[in-house]
């Protein structure tokens, strides 16, 4: 009688955990033979949790089939562990659910569950070095620290592509973590950048339409080069003309005597220009030279490493999986909750086509590309997740119509992002909105090389954003920015707080950003303090400024006629005939599109810019002129205090009484307590 009323309280027990609803388990310990319940038969080993969200997914595909789909949906419970993903977990169309019953896979009671795109390296699997050949490459101080692991005796067989001899960031390789954090690829200088010396040759520049004929060569100092001569490819990493451009090309010849650098294939502004030049080593065996650092040799398959600490104990694992952990092709109604993603070299998370679905509660984590990427589809989000230490973006926001301008609704709401655009440090932002009605609002982003928020396409709503120390290592970039094309209209960037985008050495970093002729763009109720530049429109048309407060930058407000070159002559009217401007929805929903190439589409006009508080900030760079293509009015400048709250403490809401609201006749407050994160059954506390 005791075993059946423990028997019976222990069912309820996990009725109870589980609530209402049918279920399916996946465990570590679990078995695909099995029947996916959590059984008090399990105790026995006769039956239990699944062992792979394969069969899980498998399962409900079954109940379909059979006519059993229960009307409430179904839920996954995975339990605690670590899920190694040797391909996508992929679902498709069959794999939905519907509003009413939605597909739902989920951490058990709150248990860690962690979906991994990396192979666990057992640490037996290290040995010391004992190839004379390797050991004469490696620095003398590092012979015996260094380790070597043979991945192809443990199964391991993708090593990434070979490189491109010029590429953007990141191409595909597997990358190493130890204890969760990633391990550099083997570098010189192991910080920081080394500086050309001087440019022999700039090469040939195919940006400006020069034939990619000539490749660049560059004089460097000291001696460092001459240790790569044996490398069988060296590739250098750097910003070679603009700060706002790092690329990594291909080393064609070393000249030790001259002290030269010849690469394969030229770069595409040329070598120099203001930047000056600045690179590093990626990859070469000879300067695994520090604790933390590893070299792949693609060819062998051997891995070498040199530990921070011992191996003992310790989580060492290489990404391999060179797609997206999670992949939905036309999937709906499918939920991911309080899970971790982590070891990718591919994306974590993609989404095409399918329309509401959620990944909520989520950490996505050493990605060595963008966390999530929403293709396309409708409805779909992400909320209250983490999402930090990536390879390029956080978020793609995509989808919609642009032709028929039909929103996609897609949206990243409440999610804290950061450290990013760790492989790709150039255009990768925490958010990148494209395509049409897109929505980001009450997120965190900070510690980036470049943007914090991105935008093109239209109609999107960028609101209550908390952007701060991004632009890291970059010049002429904005905590918010977008431009470049007279199509991309009618987004909103409204109630945003933007401050500390790095610094900058020539242009400067700007707060908000509207660079080469954007168009159509409404900045309202904005906070904007402790940046070179507050604000920055690079010519452009028809956009309304208005509401904002500016604090404490250099520049308040930089507005000017951008005089077109070649490439804007070419480029814009071909993106704006890309879409149809003439025709209806495009007609009545931007009327001043319609005779744009009748004029001189490249002036300066239309701009409205009133209303907006600066406080003790620089010189405005807003000549008459400018101020005569637009209207100008009621923009105050004081170095006063106009009522904050507390402007020592950087909080410039405004007080009930403040003197801003006589100093300017109609600004109205900013609902700053409205702004970043907030707490949600998904973030029970704030970072």
């Amino acid at each position: 009688m005791r075993v059946l009323v423990l028997l019976v309280v222990m069912v309820c027990i996990f009725s109870v955990a589980a609530g209402a609803g049918t279920f399916f388990h996946v465990s570590r310990k679990g078995n695909d033979k099995w029947t996916g319940k959590l059984t008090v038969a399990n105790r026995w080993g006769s039956d239990g949790p699944f062992a792979t969200l394969e069969r899980a997914r498998d399962a409900i595909r079954e109940l379909k089939v059979h006519g059993k789909y229960p009307d409430d949906g179904v839920t996954v419970f995975i339990h605690g562990g670590t899920y190694e993903q040797r391909k996508s977990f992929e679902l498709n169309r069959i794999d939905s659910g519907t509003p009413n019953s939605p597909v739902t896979y989920q951490s058990y009671k709150g248990e860690k569950v962690t979906i991994s795109g990396g192979a666990t390296i057992p640490d037996k699997a290290f040995t010391p070095v004992r190839d004379d050949a390797i050991l004469k490459r490696l620095d003398p101080a590092s012979r015996d620290k260094v380790l070597q692991a043979d991945l192809k005796s443990l199964g391991i067989t993708y090593f990434g592509d070979p490189w491109p001899e010029n590429f953007l960031g990141y191409t595909g390789w597997p990358e190493l973590f130890y204890d969760g954090k990633v391990m550099q690829l083997a570098r010189w200088p192991n910080d920081g950048y080394a500086s050309v010396a001087k440019v022999i040759d700039r090469g040939s520049m195919p940006r400006y339409g020069e034939a990619p004929d000539r490749p660049g060569t560059f004089q460097y100092d000291g001696d460092r080069p001459s240790r790569w001569l044996t490398a069988p490819e060296v590739y250098l990493n750097g910003f070679w003309a603009y700060s706002w451009f790092a690329n990594c090309m291909k080393v064609a010849k070393i000249d030790t005597d001259a002290k030269t650098i010849t690469f394969t294939t030229p770069h595409q502004y040329g070598l120099g220009g203001p930047s000056g030049g600045v690179y590093y080593a990626m990859n070469v065996l000879e300067e695994l030279d520090t604790p933390g650092e590893y070299y792949l040799d693609r060819n062998s398959g051997i891995l070498y490493f040199w530990p921070p600490e011992g191996l003992s104990g310790k989580d060492i694992s290489l990404s391999i999986l060179p797609a997206p952990i999670v992949l939905l092709k036309y999937a709906s109604y499918v939920n991911f909750q309080g899970l971790t993603f982590q070891y990718s070299c591919g994306e974590g998370i993609k989404i095409q086509n399918g329309d509401h679905n959620t990944i909520a509660g989520c950490s996505i984590t050493n990605i060595a590309n963008t966390a999530v990427n929403m293709e396309s589809g409708t409805g779909n989000g992400i909320v209250s997740s983490d999402i930090y230490n990536l390879g390029a973006a956080g978020i793609i926001l995509n989808g919609g119509d642009r032709k028929t301008l039909t929103p996609s609704h897609n949206y990243a709401r409440n999610n804290h992002i950061h450290h990013y655009g760790r492989l790709k440090p150039n255009y990768e932002a925490g958010i990148i909105l494209r395509g049409v009605g897109g929505i980001a609002e009450n997120n965190e982003i900070h510690d980036a090389p470049h943007r914090g928020i991105g935008f093109g396409g239209n109609d999107h709503l960028i609101q209550y954003n908390h952007v701060h120390h991004v632009g890291l290592n970059a010049d002429d970039v904005g905590g918010i920015g977008t431009g470049g094309d007279w199509s991309e209209r009618g987004t909103t960037v409204r109630y945003n707080l933007v401050h500390d985008i790095g610094s900058g050495s020539a242009v400067g970093n700007i707060c908000i950003y509207m660079d080469t002729n954007t168009a159509g763009i409404s900045v309202y109720g904005n906070i904007m303090h402790s940046t070179r530049r507050g604000m920055l429109v690079n010519a452009g048309r028809d956009n309304l400024i208005e509401n904002n407060i500016i604090a404490k930058c250099d520049m308040p407000m930089t507005m000017n006629f951008r005089i077109a070159d070649a490439w804007d002559e070419v480029e814009l009217p071909q993106k704006l005939n890309l879409v149809p401007y003439k025709e209806e929805p495009w007609k009545t929903r931007y009327p001043q599109l319609a005779n744009i190439l009748n004029e001189n589409p490249f002036d300066t006009k239309n701009q409205i810019i009133q209303k907006n508080l600066i406080y003790q900030c620089g010189n405005m760079e807003v000549s008459d002129a400018i101020r005569a293509a637009g209207v100008w009015k009621q923009n105050v400048e004081t170095k006063d205090d106009p009522g904050f709250v507390d402007a020592a403490k950087f909080d410039y809401a405004l007080k009930r009484n403040a003197e801003a609201f006589k100093l300017i006749p109609g600004f109205k407050p900013i609902p700053v307590s409205k702004i970043g994160l907030f707490k949600d059954k998904y973030r029970r506390k704030l970072p």
